[in-house]
């Protein structure tokens, strides 16, 4: 089953009114079902009116789930010798449902997450400890996803997440953890993130976070040009098929990186191009000319500045937390991924990474090091804004470039491959040309998100109405939001 939800639980006192309120402060992320684990019991209903009938406890897990694909009856949380909810997609769970069954396992369901579960169950019968359960997991599984799942005693919870942190998930000092920081707000607690490739144990002793897992393993030997051209190209292609569903979109500016996921997604699903910008801008105006050529349908929002003020509370809310850049790049983001919901598109594609991975921003120019050190702060800085806005409006983001395997080949790739001269991105302009994409759409050079469809021209004029700078009107409005003092 392909889908994404809210995940969230913790231990304490008075856990069930606590989970009530952080059920009620999450389900937008999942809206089809929910489902609550505690040691008093279990309870999965898709009526949300049942939520009092939660079952009271000390520990416990919860799920609000929105299908995507697959198994539509079954909702999280798994309850069996340890318990477990898990928000994203396991990419190769047939292969390793098949690995499994060799080894005498059996599922209950045909929902991707179960593979999490029975890989932890197979590795603690052979009386491995559970760090090194969960790295062995995270070189085995090929997806994006958040995990929080009991020990065998009931006593303990564990947290994790990918290792590029695409899905995410966050924790607070005094034992509880959620998707959204706004969850944990809910209950008065505070939100710390748990770090991609990091594992978070939880008791009533307190928290425990230890590195499970480093993006620098998967340095090695140097390709060389002809090695990382043909790799690049053929798990690029790899990459987007695994996220590929009958009917998916892809969030479209007309640049290098959308239009070869565009071009490649084509191959094997229903494409629609979607794009938002105020009218004019730049991003609009390549969408709707690199669309033509790719012969692909394009949906656009153009929005002016009474749309932004009127979305921009929303966005906030979303994005949980006060900057201006964040917010300027979600509105686009939350114009682009309402006309995927409202068309029936649950699954949008993302050319996020790219720019880290190939040498893409300006600035690697002067100081290449940035590329690794944003690769690192990718997830924090970018990707969880990306699904807070994207799940907002009940629609889910993949991300090919970011792949492990694609990230793997940019690591082993040189510099002097990614930045020729000037060019920028110069090993992914040329895989480009050579699958197809047309040369004026693949040597473009592309503003940044939020000066290519204008929406922090926008935003400025409406922080000038109120007589601000952008950056307080930003920080008045988080205040207004989340009503802080």
């Amino acid at each position: 089953m392909r889908k994404l939800c809210l995940i969230a639980g913790g231990i304490g006192s008075d856990l069930k009114s606590k989970f009530v309120k952080m059920i009620h402060a999450g389900k937008h992320r999942g809206k089809d079902s929910f489902g609550v684990w505690t040691n008093g019991g279990v309870l999965r209903s898709d009526d949300f009116d049942k939520i009092p009938e939660i079952p009271e406890g000390r520990i416990g897990l919860i799920q609000c789930r929105l299908a995507i694909v697959g198994s539509l009856t079954h909702t999280q949380p798994f309850a069996n010798e340890i318990s477990l909810v898990h928000n994203g997609e396991v990419y190769n769970h047939i292969l390793l449902r098949e690995y499994l069954h060799k080894q005498g396992i059996r599922f209950e369901s045909d929902v991707d997450s179960e593979v999490i579960l029975r890989l932890i169950e197979y590795f603690l019968e052979k009386n491995l400890p559970i760090p090194a359960i969960i790295r062995k997991i995270m070189f085995m599984v090929n997806g994006d996803y958040a995990v929080a799942f009991s020990d065998r005693e009931g006593k303990k919870i564990y947290l994790f997440r990918d290792p590029v942190g695409i899905r995410p998930l966050y924790y607070s000092p005094r034992g509880f953890f959620a998707s959204e920081k706004k969850v944990l707000w809910s209950i008065g607690e505070e939100a710390y993130p748990v770090k991609p490739g990091y594992l978070v144990e939880i008791s009533e002793k307190g928290i425990r976070s230890t590195q499970i897992f480093s993006l620098s393993e998967l340095r090695g030997r140097n390709f060389e040009f002809q090695k990382a051209e043909a790799s690049l190209s053929n798990m690029l292609d790899y990459a987007i098929k695994l996220r590929s569903t009958k009917n998916v979109g892809v969030l479209f500016s007309g640049g290098l990186d959308s239009a070869l996921l565009a071009l490649l997604a084509s191959k094997y699903s229903n494409v629609v191009l979607y794009t938002a910008g105020a009218e004019g801008s730049s991003d609009l105006e390549w969408a709707r000319k690199v669309s033509e050529k790719l012969g692909l349908k394009l949906r656009e929002f153009v929005f002016d500045i009474e749309d932004v003020e009127e979305a921009v509370k929303r966005v906030i809310y979303a994005i949980e937390e006060p900057d201006a850049m964040n917010l300027a790049i979600g509105i686009p983001l939350y114009f682009a991924t309402k006309a995927a919901s409202e068309d029936g598109i649950k699954v949008l594609l993302s050319g996020q990474g790219a720019d880290e991975l190939f040498g893409g921003y300006h600035k690697y120019l002067k100081d290449p090091s940035l590329m690794y050190e944003d690769l690192l702060n990718l997830g924090e800085r970018n990707l969880v804004r990306d699904d807070k806005v994207a799940m907002f409006n009940s629609v889910e983001g993949r991300f090919p470039f970011l792949d492990l395997n694609i990230i793997r080949i940019a690591l082993r790739t040189p510099l002097r491959y990614k930045i020729h001269g000037n060019i920028r991105k110069y090993l992914l302009r040329k895989v480009a040309l050579k699958l197809g994409l047309p040369k004026e759409v693949a040597l473009r050079d592309k503003k940044a998100c939020q000066y290519g469809t204008n929406s922090q021209k926008l935003l400025k004029k409406i922080a000038k109405k109120q007589g601000m700078r952008l950056s307080s009107y930003v920080k008045t409005l988080f205040k207004e939001v989340f009503k802080q003092n």
